[in-house]
């Protein structure tokens, strides 16, 4: 999976994570702008499977529940329910047999490498990666939430250092074993 493809499925949460600073009118325009960006990337197709269905599902639950009821619980977990979302959507995806990041690796794949087990198998693996990084996310949101363990800076950086650390262990991985199948296939 390249870079900007990566980014682009993930286009909807990371302009939710930009906009979503301030008050609470800021945070109602940002669900509001990553739910519309959501849809509209499922519309057009850019965006498919368990981290589409998850968006829809957790910024129109969340738009609902904190831009029209001002829910404050929710508003104060939002980073624990937008984690856990993704965390339940990426990894029930994986659960079901669908990895998330297949969806996006067969739009740079040969189809006839569509059902190699190493292919799946490669993708299963980067899935489960990309679903443990929000699981500990998660994880690190409800521990902010408590103001104990470390100061809020801190979490950010962690958060973020294991987004990227996903992301770049994607790339590698992913080149990595498409180098492997490449000399795997070239005659002796």
């Amino acid at each position: 999976m390249s870079l900007i493809k990566m980014l682009v499925s993930f286009a909807p949460w990371i302009a939710f994570l930009i906009l979503a600073r301030g008050d609470l009118l800021q945070i109602k325009i940002a669900l509001l702008v990553a739910f519309v960006v959501n849809v509209g990337m499922a519309v057009t197709k850019l965006h498919r499977g368990a981290l589409m269905w998850a968006g829809n599902v957790f910024f129109l639950v969340a738009l609902v529940a904190v831009g029209w009821f001002e829910n404050l619980w929710v508003l104060r977990n939002l980073g624990v329910l937008a984690n856990g979302a993704l965390a339940a959507g990426v990894l029930g995806g994986l659960l079901a047999g669908k990895p998330f990041t297949l969806e996006y690796a067969k739009q740079s794949v040969d189809p006839g490498r569509w059902s190699d087990p190493v292919f799946v198998r490669t993708n299963t693996i980067l899935t489960g990666v990309w679903g443990a990084t929000f699981v500990v996310n998660a994880a690190l949101a409800w521990a902010k939430t408590r103001h104990e363990l470390l100061p809020d800076d801190a979490f950010e950086v962690l958060n973020y250092a294991g987004l990227i650390g996903a992301a770049l262990f994607t790339r590698w991985y992913a080149a990595f074993m498409h180098r492997k199948a490449d000399a795997a296939r070239r005659p002796s």
